[in-house]
């Protein structure tokens, strides 16, 4: 699967992948120092001498004041960074409007919801298809479209989607995008129950 068919799948945590790799990495490099320092593989005396070097617990107790303003700045920004991740992972999800012409003075701007009603209603048209929902995602640069689709027990799935291609096509064609990564999760309909009597 392609990374930009990725996208359509579910919503993008890249960022918080980035910043929980690097914190990672960064306590698996912290931790491997302590143990070569720890077992005495940079010398005996580095082994034996204290983690906080007396020289900067010195100054810190010659400067108090300092040290505890440092120690709060410190403390704000790791929790106003803390808030802004906590912030950024628990917004909703976003539903891009698309602009179809950038070069007159109003532009023209077609809503998520009425795309998604649009595809929603080309793709029900299709032979075999009882039902489908349609969703965009992503944002305005790189649109993605995610689609359910209920098939009838007698449909065949290789035509639907043959068919379902071609409505994709023109999908693309209509909002003028080059690509649009689009994630198809197809359901068949479950067998009519025969009651016995």
């Amino acid at each position: 699967m392609s990374t930009t068919a990725r996208s359509a799948l579910a919503r993008s945590y890249r960022t918080e992948r980035v910043v929980v790799t690097i914190v990672g990495l960064l306590a698996v490099f912290a931790g491997a120092a302590a143990l070569v320092v720890g077992f005495g593989w940079l010398g005996r005396l580095r082994a034996q001498a204290p983690v906080a070097d007396p020289i900067v617990m010195d100054w810190l107790a010659g400067n108090q004041a300092i040290s505890r303003i440092g120690a709060v700045l410190l403390g704000l920004l790791l929790l106003a960074l803390g808030l802004g991740f906590v912030i950024r992972s628990l917004r909703p999800e976003e539903h891009p409007d698309i602009e179809l012409d950038h070069t007159t003075a109003k532009s023209l701007r077609v809503t998520a919801s009425a795309i998604a009603h649009a595809v929603q209603a080309d793709v029900e048209q299709l032979d075999g298809v009882s039902r489908a929902r349609a969703r965009i995602v992503g944002d305005r640069r790189r649109p993605a479209l995610r689609l359910n689709l209920w098939l009838r027990e007698d449909s065949d799935v290789k035509t639907v989607w043959r068919e379902l291609d071609s409505v994709l096509g023109r999908t693309k064609d209509c909002l003028g995008v080059s690509a649009l990564p689009t994630a198809v999760r197809i359901e068949l309909a479950a067998a009519q129950r025969q009651r016995v009597r």
